[in-house]
């Protein structure tokens, strides 16, 4: 893309913020001009007062660790056209850049010029979705930590001497499942208070085989669903196969990227439903091996399809029915 091309209309320039715990670094492309602002509300208040006094109209902040979360709202509530970049993107561009040296000023310049070479802009997500994408985040950090439990505990089971801590062990487990249970319906009542959204995962949970647990992921991490392509599903839920055919060479097709906490919760609900919640994803599966697939292709194949089946679903505004989804989406 030739440079001349990146600014947005009436030759604003572009900013980058490479975040920090305790720091925000701002810099402009193709100006270059930086500065640095302390990470709290009056540095977000100084940051925007400098974007403004430029002319600034776009941004992009590279993802850190949720330490980005809150200069992004305070940006894009006050009219700013806030990218979202994944620090892969950027480190990518920097080698395509043959940029070496490093640090937080350098870093900003990079976003910056990153930036200005996106050329499909998003419309900014809706801003109720991210307290529910934290307690969500929560959840799963408590879900990680039982699963760590039961390891452990099979690691005391059948042992003489340590029947104290397998008895600790196993009551943490009890008491972890229900603080689970607890923060799944209070996230429950927080999405089921706004109409739209309770009825989107109404619409989701009616689909056989699809729980309220995945339910709820896809109505707050992949709010687009419903308004995608087969191929746009496929893409950002990381589940489309990517060709591995370099030369002569004929490698397997292999999924990556995407959205990883969507793609591992609809693939934990597919696996079920495939084998004996949802018949057309049963009928998908066996029709696959039949013809050779593999088992984990096959499932893979009926996770597409779920998500296929969850978007049409969303797009017509009617509950899931066994014939009309695996009709229009077979």
């Amino acid at each position: 893309m030739n440079e001349s091309n990146t600014k947005v209309a009436g030759n604003a320039p572009i900013a980058g913020v490479d975040v920090g715990k305790e720091h925000l670094d701002g810099a402009l492309y193709p100006r270059g001009a930086k500065s640095r602002m302390g990470n709290t509300p009056e540095g977000h208040a100084l940051l925007l007062a400098w974007l403004l006094a430029r002319g600034v109209k776009r941004v992009g902040i590279e993802a850190s660790g949720g330490f980005e979360m809150a200069v992004v709202a305070y940006l894009r509530e006050h009219g700013m056209e806030v990218a979202l970049l994944d620090p892969r993107q950027v480190k990518a561009f920097g080698v395509f850049k043959r940029r070496k040296a490093k640090n937080d000023k350098i870093d900003a310049a990079l976003i910056a010029q990153c930036t200005a070479y996106i050329d499909t802009w998003r419309a900014p997500p809706d801003p109720r979705l991210a307290p529910f994408a934290r307690h969500l985040l929560f959840i799963g950090q408590l879900e990680d930590d039982r699963s760590r439990y039961k390891t452990r505990r099979d690691s005391y089971r059948g042992k003489s001497g340590d029947a104290r801590i397998l008895g600790l062990v196993e009551a943490e487990i009890v008491a972890q499942k229900k603080q689970i249970r607890e923060e799944i319906a209070l996230l429950l009542k927080a999405v089921r208070a706004h109409p739209d959204l309770a009825r989107r995962l109404a619409l989701i949970a009616s689909i056989e085989g699809m729980g309220v647990r995945t339910a709820l992921t896809l109505v707050v991490l992949m709010p687009e669903l419903g308004s995608l392509s087969r191929e746009e599903v496929a893409a950002l839920s990381g589940t489309a196969p990517m060709d591995g055919d370099p030369g002569k060479r004929s490698g397997r097709r292999q999924i990556e990227g995407g959205r990883t906490v969507v793609r591992t919760a609809v693939f934990c609900a597919t696996v079920a439903a495939c084998h004996q919640w949802n018949p057309a994803l049963v009928a998908m599966r066996e029709r696959l091996m039949a013809r050779g697939k593999p088992h984990k292709v096959a499932v893979i194949a009926c996770v597409r399809k779920m998500l296929i089946y969850v978007n049409a679903v969303l797009a017509r505004g009617t509950p899931w029915t066994t014939e009309v989804p695996a009709r229009r989406a077979g």
